[in-house]
């Protein structure tokens, strides 16, 4: 007969078994799992702040406000300055441009891309860069260059006012180039003096109503 006491004592039931992985880990935070929720939280600070263009331009002066006095109490770092000018030039000039370019698309014979006479049918601007990244990118790059104000490295001694030459060179001939590419295809990229259809509805609607 066997003794009781010398009996083995029954395995753990897989269900044990499948709990132990989900032991606590001594309240440590995942890394990862920390950097992508503050990610998702980040973008639905952005989505939210999408529709308030204003507030976001107000922002972004003072950034850039906030740029000019390190640069200004630096004394230096001209160089950082010229590449983020020439950086900006890029984005205002992706900004301005439609998202087909009418050259391009003549080109390739798919017609132009915008209406150049009154009756031909409406297709509005879509700008190559909107409005919301033109000014995230504008940000972005504020905040580099910002950051790059704090290391030595980035210090290249250098006569300013050469740069600051060049950069308006640059400037007046890339947007002559762009304001003659707008004249030519007939195209301006803002909303400013638009005939706007929505309010001319409601007044027809109200007319209309009146007669009844």
């Amino acid at each position: 007969m066997m003794d009781p006491s010398t009996s083995a004592a029954p395995a753990p039931g897989p269900a044990v078994a499948a709990a132990a992985p989900a032991a606590p880990t001594g309240g440590r935070l995942d890394p990862a799992a920390a950097v992508s929720a503050a990610s998702r939280r980040f973008q639905h600070l952005l989505d939210r702040s999408t529709p308030h263009v204003g507030p976001r331009w107000l922002a972004l002066a003072g950034v850039a406000a906030a740029y000019a006095l390190r640069v200004w109490l630096a004394g230096g770092y001209y160089i950082v300055t010229y590449a983020l000018g020439i950086y900006l030039l890029n984005l205002l000039i992706a900004f301005l441009s439609p998202q087909v370019d009418p050259e391009v698309a003549e080109v390739l014979g798919e017609g132009p891309a915008l209406p150049t006479r009154a009756s031909d049918e409406f297709r509005p601007f879509v700008r190559r860069l909107p409005e919301f990244k033109f000014w995230y990118s504008i940000v972005k790059a504020f905040c580099i260059a910002f950051v790059m104000t704090f290391f030595s490295v980035f210090d290249v001694p250098v006569f300013w006012p050469i740069l600051l030459f060049y950069w308006v060179v640059l400037f007046t001939v890339t947007m002559k180039r762009q304001i003659l590419h707008m004249i030519k295809y007939r195209y301006v990229p803002f909303s400013f003096g638009k005939q706007r259809y929505g309010k001319r509805t409601a007044a027809a609607d109200e007319l209309t109503l009146a007669k009844d």
